[in-house]
């Protein structure tokens, strides 16, 4: 419990921007008409594939407008 706690400074701020990130993407997600593949693997992606999930929707899976 002690090695938590000696990293829990530096955990809470990677966690609370893969939150942010996360709902974000999922947001961003159901309120695009149209995304580059199935939407239902971005969701996937974006819940399963912690940090970089979010980031490669916003890279390569939005749809140019």
């Amino acid at each position: 419990m002690d090695a938590i706690r000696e990293y829990l400074p530096l955990l809470i701020p990677v966690l609370i921007i893969q939150l942010a990130l996360m709902i974000f993407a999922l947001w961003d997600l159901l309120h695009q008409p149209v995304t580059r593949g199935p939407r239902w693997l971005w969701f996937v992606v974006v819940i399963f594939v912690n940090i970089i999930g979010p980031i490669l929707y916003f890279t390569i899976g939005r749809e140019e407008r």
